[in-house]
């Protein structure tokens, strides 16, 4: 098995570390069909319409 030819340092361990500081959040649109806000380019959990069209059926509770 491999094994490090030199210790990480500080400086490299932490830049690893706070990689995932810098992911943006994920974007939301508004749905055109019913207003709430969902993922772009993904059916609506409301109201199940993508592109206009009904692709899910959703129950009404």
């Amino acid at each position: 098995m491999g094994v490090p030819k030199r210790r990480t340092s500080k400086s490299k361990k932490n830049m690893r570390r706070s990689a995932w500081r810098k992911m943006d959040a994920p974007a939301i649109a508004e749905c055109p069909q019913c207003h709430e806000l969902k993922e772009p380019h993904k059916v609506c959990p409301t109201c199940g319409f993508y592109k206009g069209k009904q692709v899910l059926a959703v129950e009404n509770n």
